[in-house]
């Protein structure tokens, strides 16, 4: 019978639906024709796979030929079914024998030549396939990204003539060995921030709970810099959490980074538009709170963006993910990002001063342009003030502080203690696990009672203490906060006021 299948896989956010490319050869006059909601580059793939099958010294069948992308209601785009469709058509002309194709998936772009090439978003493909067992046939291109995948055999061939080669057991694929990965890249210390002790404190407890933080004061006092240095003391991804950041910078066809346990660091200008940092599009791509996802989006000069897009951080910011809805499809792409903020004071920047000529009005307008729902979501507001000219003069001499690796070793002792008791960093508890981790005694009631009454703290901003206040505690070694951990707590609370 002139009929085989061959697996293969679509691509559809993060996930990569099984698809059955079946080939069928007819009598009657020659056709080449691809049914199942092909869209314009899968329909092309007739010319190149045609042209990859003679240029590859195979007979390229004179018959009716029909190939049918299952299941059929599923779009289906790309040039990742050229290799499919040419081994289906090679299997059911009898060029290859049949009976193996069923122990693989098939995935890969045809050159005219027969050439293999790589394809975009690999890996939610190689994650599929190892959960169905099967060994996968792809481009060498595509062979060390997918290696990512510890759990599967990944065939890697540069050419179509390989393919069969191994098909028909003449010469075989060899199980591809990806290049060990780069150590972790150093990281700027943050010793060479001069001054701003309280900054940094707030800067490693921060990285201690992975909560969000606004960092504000004139220009020039080091609130960029000291953002940069957050990445150099957050403890490395585990496997897991470095697989699923490899998979959405995939889908984004962005590079994957070659240091994999690294967490991402993404700082985009404040032009950005909405679909840029949310994500979306007519065909829905990760944006940069999915590319930060497990890392850092650091938001520079935070009023200058566009209220409407920061607003739409809200839910993000919560949910750790972020849903998008198009007529053609509806995706879910993870957004477990750690917000860094940077905003002068005023417009000019130097509110306070002599130098500031902003009206109150300006300043209220400036400010006003980030909402209260936005700042109740960010948990620690920091000042950054000007330095003093001794410290400025003495800052070449010898540098304050501890080193990024004492700090990270703090962090990461910290990161145990929550992982032992609640398996995630404080700032992804929900209220119920909060009661469990922040029991209050009746002198904490009483100092959080009057805290909440003089700050007019919401009933999300006084969660958010608690959360702070259990990092603080981890920090310190200590089994619950103590009266000492609120009092810090509350002092990053409400460092920020407008007008």
């Amino acid at each position: 019978m002139s009929l085989s299948i061959v697996s293969s896989r679509a691509k559809l956010g993060l996930s990569s639906p099984l698809v059955s490319v079946e080939v069928h050869l007819s009598n009657g006059l020659p056709a080449f024709n691809i049914v199942g909601l092909p869209e314009t580059a899968v329909k092309e793939s007739k010319d190149r796979v045609r042209s990859a099958l003679i240029n590859s010294k195979f007979e390229f069948p004179n018959r009716r030929i029909t190939v049918n992308l299952a299941p059929a209601e599923l779009p289906k785009g790309g040039s990742r079914f050229d290799l499919a469709i040419a081994i289906g058509i090679l299997a059911a002309s009898e060029q290859i024998p049949k009976l193996p194709l069923e122990k693989f998936e098939f995935i890969g772009e045809l050159a005219l030549s027969g050439e293999l090439r790589g394809i975009e978003a690999i890996l939610p493909s190689v994650i599929a396939c190892a959960s169905a067992n099967k060994q996968l046939i792809i481009s060498q291109q595509n062979a060390d990204e997918a290696c990512l995948v510890e759990s599967i055999t990944v065939l890697a061939a540069k050419h179509l003539l390989d393919v069969t080669a191994h098909l028909h057991q003449s010469k075989s694929l060899d199980p591809w060995v990806a290049k060990s990965p780069i150590q972790r890249t150093p990281s700027p210390e943050i010793k060479e921030v001069i001054g701003q002790k309280q900054a940094k404190r707030a800067l490693e407890i921060a990285a201690c709970g992975g909560h969000h933080m606004l960092l504000y004061g004139p220009p020039g006092t080091g609130k960029s810099m000291l953002a940069a240095r957050l990445p150099g003391i957050l403890p490395s991804m585990t496997n897991k959490e470095a697989l699923e950041v490899a998979c959405v910078h995939s889908i984004a066809q962005k590079k994957t980074n070659e240091n994999l346990l690294q967490r991402p660091f993404r700082s985009p200008h404040h032009s950005a538009s909405a679909t840029a940092i949310v994500g979306g599009g007519s065909s829905p791509q990760p944006g940069e709170i999915s590319l930060a996802h497990e890392g850092i989006l650091f938001l520079d000069e935070l009023p200058e963006f566009q209220r409407s897009v920061l607003e739409m951080l809200r839910e993000p910011l919560e949910s750790g993910e972020i849903h998008i809805s198009r007529a053609a499809a509806q995706l879910t792409f993870p957004a477990k990002f750690q917000l860094i903020a940077a905003m002068n004071p005023c417009p000019c920047g130097y509110k306070g001063s002599e130098r500031c000529n902003c009206s109150a009005e300006k300043i209220a307008r400036y400010q006003g342009k980030i909402s209260g729902p936005i700042l109740d979501r960010i948990d620690l507001h920091i000042a950054v003030n000007n330095i003093e000219n001794k410290q400025l003069f003495q800052a070449n001499k010898n540098l304050e502080g501890d080193s990024n690796q004492q700090i990270m070793q703090r962090v990461n002792q910290a990161r145990a203690l929550q992982m032992a008791r609640q398996g995630m960093v404080n700032a992804r508890l929900d209220n119920q696990q909060l009661k469990k981790v922040c029991p209050l005694n009746a002198e904490q009631q009483d100092f959080l009672d009057r805290a909440i009454n003089s700050y007019k703290l919401s009933t999300r901003s006084f969660h958010r203490l608690l959360k702070v206040a259990r990092s603080i505690a981890d920090l310190a070694g200590n089994e619950t906060p103590d009266i000492s951990a609120y009092q810090e707590a509350l002092s990053y609370r409400n460092q920020f006021t407008t007008g």
